[in-house]
């Protein structure tokens, strides 16, 4: 391998192996002093699916609600408690010559405490001079933001990409400077983007764009046909995603868009595979609140695709286990509807605003209490 990347793939080491098999299911008790952080009486290994922002949001409450990451104090007895996150991949994108993998990078700042708290990705105190010149070339693409301090991780990732090493090492690389307190896994080593098929707002024809100018440039307000995940017949899952979903004790979807950021994890080979083949309960969390959205443009998605935007028609996309799908619980808002209709899902309806950590660990929890998982 080439040595330029040597310095960090040093730092690289692998999980150590663990079995399921003989593990006695994790309870919950109630003698914990605070109101949502589960004291289990083993340790939990947690999946969860996940897009970008909202799905960083509710990786964070997990944390809160097990202690771990940012929310770990020496007053926490539970360090062992195991949380990996299976991360969209649909979103990356080459810009300006170096990899982008947006939904990674949001998670792994959001966890290790330095994302842009106003915008909600990228690092906070960016700076954007290196933009600012490009604009000046006239290079294009003009509408996506590259800032100072997120080039640097891009540029790493693509320096190690050039010299062989996979994007699920790369991750890990970089993880190793954010500190995250979880295990950020890309569905699949291997190239499957998110493409949009559009009306052309110029010249009215039809042609494919990738997804980040389809959402970026044109938010979602150009006339929208549907999707494709290029490369997903060529891909595969890999091994820590698979490993992860067959060795967890709950999974988790995350209230992330369920097209393009869920729906583009289940497009990997072997993905929706190993959910339904998982002996851990499947627990899905409503992105739709009121006939809208948590966030973005999940109801745009779901329109192309012929899906309405409310809980129950999404508890439905997904399906339940006991069919095709691969759902064993729903959570949908309070005042949504909660008798979705959806064959073999226990569903519930709880307040799903993740307005704070302390209130989206409480959306984990009761995941956890339909699940079984807790007592």
């Amino acid at each position: 391998m080439a040595p330029t990347a040597t310095c960090i793939i040093t730092n690289i080491s692998p999980s150590p192996d663990s079995q399921r098999e003989g593990r006695a299911a994790p309870t919950l008790s109630r003698k914990s002093p605070h109101p949502h952080r589960a004291v289990l009486s083993s340790d939990v290994k947690v999946t969860v699916l996940v897009g970008g922002v909202g799905g960083a949001r509710f990786l964070l409450g997990v944390q809160q609600l097990l202690g771990l990451g940012q929310f770990a104090s020496p007053e926490w007895p539970n360090a062992g408690h195991e949380l990996t996150a299976v991360v969209n991949i649909g979103d990356d994108a080459w810009i300006h010559g170096v990899r982008v993998c947006p939904d990674l990078d949001t998670c792994m700042y959001t966890l290790g405490g330095g994302v842009d708290p106003q915008r909600g990705w990228g690092h906070r105190d960016e700076t954007w001079h290196a933009k600012e010149e490009l604009a000046h070339y006239g290079m294009q693409p003009h509408w996506f933001e590259l800032g100072d301090r997120d080039l640097a991780t891009h540029l790493v990732r693509t320096q190690m990409l050039n010299a062989g090493y996979p994007l699920s090492q790369i991750t890990t690389a970089l993880c190793d400077r954010w500190q995250p307190g979880a295990r950020l896994v890309p569905a699949s080593d291997d190239r499957c983007e998110t493409h949009v098929v559009i009306t052309d707002p110029v010249d009215g024809n039809r042609r494919a764009i990738h997804f980040q100018e389809w959402w970026v440039r044109y938010r979602a307000q150009v006339p929208t046909h549907s999707f494709a995940f290029v490369g997903a017949e060529k891909a595969s899952a890999t091994t820590e995603a698979v490993t992860a979903i067959a060795e967890a004790d709950v999974i988790m979807l995350a209230p992330s868009n369920p097209v393009v950021s869920v729906g583009a994890i289940l497009a990997v080979p072997g993905i929706r595979g190993a959910l339904r083949a998982a002996s851990a309960p499947i627990v899905g969390y409503s992105p739709i609140i009121g006939g809208k959205p948590l966030r973005g443009m999940a109801d745009a998605c779901l329109r192309v695709i012929g899906v309405e935007s409310t809980a129950q028609a999404v508890g439905q996309y997904y399906g339940g286990r006991s069919g095709t799908g691969i759902l064993d619980c729903w959570l949908v808002h309070e005042g949504d509807k909660a008798e979705a209709e959806i064959e073999g899902v226990a569903v519930r309806s709880i307040p799903l605003l993740m307005s704070d950590p302390e209130a989206t660990a409480a959306m984990v929890s009761a995941g956890l209490k339909l699940a079984g998982v807790t007592g």
